[in-house]
């Protein structure tokens, strides 16, 4: 059953590996819905049978938002799509080709996982009609029933990720770029966030950067794909360039060890915090 977690915001668990791993959204306002990232084409049915718990018609629904392709959060776009026939598909322009033709993202995943593991985690992966799949510019908007939601581009994690942004709710979705935060890891702090570098478009700077601009939005909470809401927004976008910096710093430590020598900072990085030790600047991976 999905829980609501932001008045009109419902969350809903994907069951992508285990439960807690990885969440779908739901918007409802005035009538209309709209779904923020799928899960895998295996979370299709159990994202319908939401819908119907809180009695919104498959017609009701106006757009797939996706923050990134991914295919733990956007496999099972093409699945859904086809059960809602008043949906658009919108995403970053970088990921409209990957939606119509899924073939590079399916061959990519499987030369890392392998045929049987692959169809195990996502399933078929479903091609949606270039008619019905819109590439949003940064800054642009897409309205649901009265709300507006703005979306940003935010690389780092991928070059193709946005963040979407609920003023109404005082809320973003922030798909990857703001961290992980599973809840079994709360404590009396609070959540715990570390950021995702997977391969292979992780670029440190550009992340820092995409954190300071989803914190700069002054939400209330940051709804992440793994996992669902987190608030106390300003210590985590601290804690998140605490990692980000960490992990660049581990990262140098491993290459320097095996003498592939240091890791370069791009052009115009940023230089280490101030206060913070050797080799935690914002530099490349």
């Amino acid at each position: 059953m999905p829980s609501e977690i932001s008045p009109g915001i419902w969350c809903v668990d994907v069951d992508y590996v285990r439960p807690g791993l990885a969440s779908s959204h739901i918007i409802v306002d005035e009538g209309r819905a709209a779904f923020v990232d799928t899960g895998t084409t295996l979370a299709a049915p159990k994202l319908l049978g939401a819908l119907d718990s809180l009695g919104v018609s498959r017609a009701d629904v106006d757009a797939v938002l996706l923050t990134h392709v991914h295919l733990d959060h956007a496999g099972g776009a093409g699945a859904l799509m086809r059960e809602l026939p008043n949906a658009t598909c919108v995403v970053h322009p970088r990921g409209v080709p990957h939606l119509v033709d899924p073939e590079r993202l399916v061959a990519g995943a499987k030369a890392v996982y392998g045929e049987a593991l692959f169809g195990a985690l996502y399933g078929e992966i479903v091609s949606i009609d270039e008619g019905r799949v819109i590439g949003i510019p940064d800054g642009g908007a897409w309205k649901i029933g009265g709300r507006r939601l703005h979306f940003l581009h935010t690389p780092g994690h991928a070059l193709h990720h946005a963040a979407i942004v609920d003023r109404d709710a005082r809320v973003v979705f922030s798909g990857d770029t703001f961290g992980i935060s599973y809840r079994e890891l709360d404590t009396a702090r609070g959540a715990f966030v570390f950021p995702t570098t997977t391969p292979v478009q992780f670029d440190p700077r550009a992340l820092h950067e995409s954190v300071d601009r989803v914190a700069g939005c002054h939400p209330d909470a940051v709804i992440l794909t793994h996992f669902s809401r987190v608030d106390d927004v300003a210590r985590l976008a601290a804690d998140m360039h605490e990692c980000i910096d960490g992990f660049v710093a581990i990262a140098e430590r491993h290459r320097r060890a095996h003498r592939q020598g240091p890791v370069r900072p791009r052009a115009g990085a940023h230089p280490p915090r101030r206060g913070a030790g050797p080799g935690t600047g914002r530099t490349g991976p």
